[in-house]
């Protein structure tokens, strides 16, 4: 197992579509990942971020320096930065069922920050980066 990483992370400028509220948050996930990559020309090249706000779920793609702002199809927000712990997970759309627990594991510490959200970054169709931030 690859041991968890503390990181920083700048602040990033995303657009985003939120999850059906009520809902539990691994429900809410998939209908807005696929509004959110509908109207994108290409995802070539885009960062892709699923990040958790007390119980509301928000799909997100980093905003392309090309990006025309006052063309943007979906409300834009600031991912805030920070120090977050991270932990892999390989293979992850074959092992969905692993991400709550994980984040689970991880707001656990000690030096959790719950004044900031919680990131899945999905670094690629094999690899996601779960973040939980730290002090």
């Amino acid at each position: 197992m690859i041991p968890d990483t503390c990181v920083t992370v700048p602040d990033t400028r995303v657009m985003y579509v939120a999850g059906e509220a009520g809902k539990p948050i691994a429900e809410q996930a998939p209908k807005p990942f696929k509004e959110l990559e509908a109207k994108l020309a290409s995802l070539n090249g885009r960062k892709f971020y699923g990040v958790v706000l007390g119980h509301e779920y928000r799909a997100c793609v980093s905003i392309d320096p090309n990006d025309d702002p006052l063309a943007l199809p979906h409300p834009t927000w600031v991912l805030p930065g920070g120090r977050y712990v991270r932990r892999r997970l390989s293979d992850w759309e074959n092992n969905l069922h692993l991400i709550g627990p994980t984040f689970e594991t991880l707001c656990r510490r000690s030096d959790f920050d719950p004044s900031r959200p919680c990131i899945e970054y999905y670094r690629s169709q094999k690899e996601l980066l779960v973040m939980v931030p730290v002090r």
